[in-house]
């Protein structure tokens, strides 16, 4: 059996989603008349108190549009110098948008107020305007981290006060809401634009949402067309994102569990110099000293545990719907196996 835990977007959609998904009807998106992924926008948009939903086959796409509509070309986003949106997005920010980044240090991947503050440009000429504050939560490449609500609410009451627009990649937020207790109409009044997505621990096969205010949807709808995002009968899709909303959220607190049991058993193997403490679904481990982190992944394939390399030395491993109790018993006597 091989133990995958590259990443929480390796997941199989259930059967009962199966089911949901062959029951749904259909239209043409792109004339507006897919009732499935309308439903699907309404719902989304009501969770988060936002006024529209848009449906995208990727968290990518969803980030790309919101930081279009959020800003002009020339101007400057500011964010955590791990976030998604500058490192693993192909400088789609640069060639679709013409924006730049400010990047900041952050803590634990979360950006501070003060920070903030001293990187906002001033009016002046020779710089870029700072138009965007974007946060992201859970902070993947910080191992899975959460942004308390208080915290949200200075980032947000601060990039008001200075003008910046606020975007939110929540490509992992239900990981965030169920350990913080936080409401998704609570967070949502915080963000002008916030990405969701469907396909990582709410393990939906594919899709992303864009949530807006009204403001920003007429433009967000004429972006993702720009970007090729119109998916015509795309409803069974949309239909598997709803059964996953409903039923796929509360049991998210079994893939963190899970993960901080991973944590404790690469503390007490002696090819590993340093675990990440894991908030979330996501843990990530520093290999010991003189181990190469390309090999040892090799070593891990060879006994049926994927991983993924993150960083000089580290390997990241994810939990996710598809992952087990009986898989995590396997994986302590694999990893074990491993030990010289």
């Amino acid at each position: 059996m091989t133990i995958d835990l590259r990443s929480d977007t390796v997941t199989q959609p259930t059967s009962a989603m199966k089911e949901a998904m062959l029951a749904a009807p259909i239209g043409d998106d792109v004339f507006g008349e897919d009732p499935s992924i309308n439903a699907l926008e309404q719902k989304t948009a009501a969770m988060f108190g936002m006024d529209q939903g848009l449906f995208c086959p990727s968290g990518t796409m969803t980030n790309q549009i919101a930081l279009n509509v959020l800003s002009q070309p020339y101007e400057e986003v500011l964010c955590y110098q791990g976030s998604h949106v500058y490192r693993y997005e192909g400088g789609g920010a640069a060639g679709t948008s013409g924006l730049s980044f400010r990047l900041l240090e952050g803590k634990e991947g979360q950006v501070l107020p003060d920070e903030v503050l001293a990187n906002i440009n001033p009016d002046d000429q020779h710089f870029p305007v700072s138009s965007v504050l974007s946060l992201e939560n859970t902070v993947n490449k910080a191992g899975g981290t959460v942004y308390t609500e208080q915290a949200i609410k200075e980032l947000s009451a601060l990039a008001l006060e200075k003008g910046l627009k606020r975007h939110l990649d929540g490509a992992r937020i239900f990981n965030a809401l169920r350990v913080t207790g936080q409401t998704t109409e609570s967070l949502g009044k915080y963000f002008d634009t916030i990405s969701i997505c469907l396909s990582k621990g709410l393990g939906a096969p594919v899709g992303s949402l864009l949530l807006s205010k009204n403001s920003f949807s007429k433009r967000a709808r004429r972006m993702r067309k720009v970007l090729g995002g119109g998916m015509r009968q795309a409803g069974f899709l949309a239909a598997a994102g709803s059964y996953a909303l409903d039923q796929h959220i509360v049991r998210l607190d079994e893939d963190h569990v899970r993960a901080k049991k991973i944590g404790t058993i690469l503390s007490a193997c002696n090819f590993v110099s340093k675990v990440i403490p894991p908030v979330t679904n996501i843990v990530i481990f520093e290999v010991a000293e003189g181990i190469d982190d390309g090999i040892f992944l090799q070593d891990m394939a060879s006994v049926g545990i994927l991983g993924v390399s993150f960083g000089k030395n580290l390997i990241r491993l994810v939990t996710h719907l598809d992952f087990d109790d009986t898989q995590l018993t396997l994986l302590e006597e694999r990893l074990k196996g491993l030990q010289k």
